[in-house]
């Protein structure tokens, strides 16, 4: 009895094993994602680039003397706005939707709009407020009381101090410069360099290594922007307009900051570039970057062929809008500024792909692996993302991914946009994308994000497909998009 009673306990014991592994949840296992491809972009590189539009304020005395480059010579008298409201520029700023603010602290004629200890050239020699003015503090303050981040540009070519030709004296007063900035203004997120010299201007030798560490140890979240970098890099130009390609990565042992012969290297980047250094397209919305009262602001359509060839080409855009003479942004400024947040709201709100269905060559992990061709089409345009099966050496290498309409109604569209997970690098180096079997667009590299404008004006049809042809590594596709700009039209049709 014993021993049939130990068999019993036995065959209970297993027969309750086996019930409880088949009705007990299975628990799954997670498709890791694809190794990521070198270089990579930064957290604080990636927030910027989120941006997209961020503006330049450029103030000084040459909006007193109707001059874009002063001379040194100035009289800070001259330095007298009536009105200044660091909060409407801020209030504007935030109207457009913009995040981001860059103030000229200091521009070529040395005038500083902080009182600094390290020289008299500044708001302490002016009538503005009895010479006890700080427009930096005033920016500041505005700017964080509307939500908004701020940035500085502290010019390297000084035409007013007589310590610059001297290398080791100036060095020492512009390093002095950037601490106090640094120091006295809260968080700056951009810190803007640029090799700006006249022609007939003194030999100076810069010690950008030496300002670069300063301003990290300073402020490590911050982003340094100059020709090579380190973390943003200039598009090349002032037109506002990136090239095709454009990659984010650049090798800047090459480059020099401010030396000739490098803006296309800069416009176009590097696919085999060793550091990752996005561009930044800095255009004004004037014809000057300082005002003046003889020029008006750039038309609505011109503001958005700049963002299609600067933000659509995975750039950021940096639009100067220069406070006139009684220190307020023209109306006429904030009005166009407006009028161009609600165009690109007006265009990219609806993606018209929504409500199709999507269909891939293949996804990793299958269709429980979390890279499904969904993932174009959520709200996260960064980290879910489309990732195909790897090739194997003797497979053909192209990746595709399709959009079709579900109710038999043809999508209209005239803008397609593709965004890259550039979290994990920037990966495309040529794509097709095709409508109803019938190529369309014929382009090279994606990034964060890119644009196409039908050049015909609004097609109409039923499926979008797009074929990702040459790449560095398997590519990964965050967002795709429809979308019907209405501001679009084509000349000749």
């Amino acid at each position: 009895m014993a021993e049939k009673g130990h068999l019993f306990s036995s065959i209970f014991f297993l027969t309750l094993l086996h019930i409880l592994h088949f009705s007990s949840p299975k628990l799954e296992v997670s498709t890791p994602p694809p190794l990521p491809i070198l270089p990579l972009p930064s957290f604080s590189q990636l927030k910027w680039q989120q941006r997209e539009v961020i503006m330049f304020l450029h103030f000084g005395p040459n909006t007193f003397t109707d001059s874009e480059w002063g001379t040194g010579a100035e009289s800070p008298a001259l330095f007298n706005p009536t009105s200044l409201n660091a909060a409407q520029w801020a209030a504007t700023a935030a109207a457009a939707g913009i995040s981001l603010m860059i103030l000229t602290a200091k521009h070529h004629d040395g005038f500083c709009l902080w009182p600094s200890k390290y020289t008299t050239h500044s708001v302490v020699r002016s009538p503005w407020k009895d010479g006890r003015g700080d427009v930096v503090k005033e920016f500041v303050t505005a700017a964080a009381a509307h939500g908004v981040d701020v940035g500085l540009y502290l010019s390297p070519w000084d035409r007013h101090d007589r310590r610059y030709s001297h290398d080791l004296p100036y060095n020492e007063y512009y390093l002095a410069q950037l601490q106090e900035l640094l120091n006295k203004y809260g968080n700056v997120r951009e810190i803007w360099f640029d090799g700006a010299k006249g022609q007939n201007a003194p030999n100076m030798s810069y010690y950008f290594s030496d300002w670069f560490a300063m301003v990290k140890e300073l402020q490590s979240s911050i982003n340094i922007f100059s020709d090579a970098g380190p973390d943003v890099r200039w598009v090349g130009n002032e037109k506002g307009f990136a090239g095709t390609p454009c990659w984010s990565t650049i090798n800047r042992t090459l480059l020099a900051i401010g030396a000739e012969g490098i803006s296309e290297y800069l416009n176009k980047g590097d696919p085999k570039g060793t550091h990752w250094v996005p561009p930044e397209c800095d255009v004004s919305i004037r014809k000057g970057w300082f005002w003046h009262k003889s020029e008006s602001p750039k038309s609505l359509n011109e503001l958005l062929k700049i963002y299609y060839n600067s933000v659509g080409r995975n750039c950021v855009l940096l639009v100067n809008v220069p406070p006139n003479s009684t220190g307020l942004i023209a109306q006429e400024d904030a009005d166009t500024l407006k009028q161009f947040k609600a165009a690109i709201d007006t265009i990219f709100t609806t993606n018209l792909a929504h409500n199709c269905s999507v269909k891939a060559s293949s996804q990793r992990g299958g269709k429980e692996g979390g890279f499904g061709p969904e993932n174009v089409l959520d709200s996260d345009h960064l980290w879910t993302y489309w990732a195909p099966v790897e090739a194997d050496a003797d497979a053909a290498r192209e990746h595709w991914i399709e959009i079709r309409s579900q109710q038999n109604q043809a999508l209209r569209f005239n803008v397609i946009r593709i965004q890259e997970a550039i979290g994990l690098g920037q990966r495309i180096r040529r794509h097709e994308i095709y409508l109803d079997g019938k190529k369309i667009v014929d382009e090279s590299s994606v990034g964060y994000k890119r644009l196409h404008r039908i050049k015909t004006g609004v097609v109409s049809g039923y499926v979008v497909r797009v074929r990702i042809t040459e790449f560095r590594a398997v590519p990964l596709i965050s967002s795709l998009g429809l979308h019907l700009d209405p501001f679009w039209h084509p000349t000749g049709l």
